[in-house]
């Protein structure tokens, strides 16, 4: 079920910006009367050979379009009358251009027809992210002050020299403000970085090589991840759906339950329930002891196919109520969340572009994180959760309208840089050139989608998912 949660929401989430994405090509195509053949949200032949089995789900016509959604479920496309792509007819291109042709416009329409795609992409991550800080506001956890410091999930990070109950207070002189900024700072920088710890109320200088990226990709993360906030071993409740399937609390565990014991191993922070259950056998049968109001009592759990109980931890709001930590909440106007959804959008297409070019450094091992379907599957939660839907989908705005920004043939941006070309040369590309260009462009393309995908299969393979 987890799993199938998490596909639903990919899904959604992809075919909501595909045809955002298409709907800006169509937009501007129409607005400067150029005729668009087909809009389809993903294909309705074998990717990439358009004339193999040539089929849609679900079709109609209207005016000179054709929508439909396609067979195979990999991206989308729109077909713009006389612009050379893999689905035109190379025979009709030959042909003298009619008015209704992309090929007929003036430059700076077929510039911005091919912008289109990427203009409504960052517009929609100013939308979405500007709703959700109108919606929810930005809650940020102050690092100062958490109390019971990290929980060091994976082993890679303790081989490093992390321990569980380290306060990370600085990484290379600068001081981390806040908790949500931790592993960002500590593992995405592409260099060595200097992490100073208040361990024991002593300082410790912990070291994290710059390969940690490489590292953690061709390995099986914890499923405790890699830093994490150390939680009390305080049950919370849960919505009542999810309460009513939970095995723990079928079998008599409520909200405000203190865990301390499973069978006989102590609990001491929320992270320790989790090392114990994925250690035990499918379907096995813990003791759990649980200190309700002064009274320890004893109910037996049997453990879910994911080796869980069902418990959900604590929530921020009460650990603050409860002085465990400190949080900075900031509420945000309907007008004032515009300018703010435009700032946030900037600050991840920058944190992207960072990220982006570590792949250029062979020395990170970047280029090993590299991933496809499955892994940007894997970003989504185990439940459905809307801030959490709506952000991830913002952030993947974001990722294509720079990716087809990219001056790679066939891509948008091979397009972009060609009429830019045009434009300021005054002399058009040839189509021959344009035609050898797209074939350079797709081998790029598919030799692209092979690496990231055989890497997901790698992985599970490997067990690393």
């Amino acid at each position: 079920m987890d799993t199938l949660i998490k596909v639903a929401q990919f899904f959604l989430s992809l075919s909501l910006l595909i045809v955002l994405h298409e709907w800006g090509h169509y937009f501007f195509a129409r607005l400067f009367k150029t005729r668009v053949n087909k809009f389809y949200l993903f294909f309705d032949f074998l990717f990439p050979v358009p004339t193999l089995l040539n089929f849609s789900l679900w079709k109609k016509k209207k005016g000179d379009t054709e929508f439909g959604i396609g067979w195979f479920p990999f991206g989308g496309y729109v077909q713009i009358d006389g612009m050379m792509d893999e689905t035109q007819d190379a025979d009709k291109l030959k042909a003298p251009p009619q008015p209704w042709e992309f090929r007929s416009k003036p430059a700076w329409q077929r510039l911005f027809i091919m912008m289109g795609g990427i203009i409504v992409n960052v517009l929609t991550a100013f939308i979405i992210y500007g709703m959700i800080l109108f919606v929810w506001g930005e809650t940020k956890v102050v690092n100062s002050s958490v109390k019971n410091g990290i929980a060091v999930g994976d082993t890679l990070m303790y081989s490093i020299g992390f321990r569980d109950g380290d306060k990370i207070k600085s990484v290379d002189g600068e001081t981390i403000q806040y908790f949500d900024d931790v592993l960002k700072k500590v593992i995405i920088k592409g260099e060595e970085a200097k992490v100073t710890v208040d361990r024991n109320g002593k300082d410790e200088l912990v070291i994290v090589p710059k390969d940690i990226l490489g590292k953690l990709s061709t390995k099986k993360i914890d499923k405790k991840g890699l830093i994490g906030m150390r939680m009390p071993n305080i049950v919370d409740s849960m919505p009542e759906k999810a309460m009513a399937q939970s095995n723990a609390f079928k079998a008599g565990i409520l909200p405000n339950d203190k865990v301390i014991r499973l069978d006989s191993t102590s609990i001491n922070y929320w992270q320790d329930i989790a090392s114990y259950t994925e250690k035990q056998k499918d379907s096995a049968e813990i003791l759990v002891t649980v200190l309700r109001g002064d009274k320890e009592l004893l109910i037996k759990v049997k453990l879910d196919a994911n080796k869980k109980l069902g418990l959900a931890p604590i929530s921020f709001q009460k650990m603050e109520k409860a002085g465990w930590l400190a949080t900075e909440t900031r509420k945000y106007g309907f007008f004032e969340s515009i300018p703010a959804g435009v700032k946030k959008t900037v600050d991840k297409l920058g944190d992207y572009i960072d990220q982006f070019a570590l792949l250029f450094k062979p020395s990170t091992g970047a280029y090993k994180g590299m991933g496809g379907f499955a892994s940007m599957t894997q970003i989504f939660g185990t439940h459905w959760d809307w801030e959490s839907f709506w952000s991830i989908t913002a952030f993947f705005s974001v990722v294509l309208a720079f990716m087809n920004f990219l001056p790679i043939p066939m891509l948008d941006g091979g397009y972009i840089l060609f009429t830019l070309f045009e434009m300021i040369t005054g002399k058009k590309v040839p189509d021959s050139f344009l035609e050898k260009a797209n074939m350079v462009g797709f081998i790029i393309i598919i030799g692209l989608m092979v690496f990231t995908n055989g890497n997901d299969i790698f992985r599970k393979v490997m067990g690393w998912f």
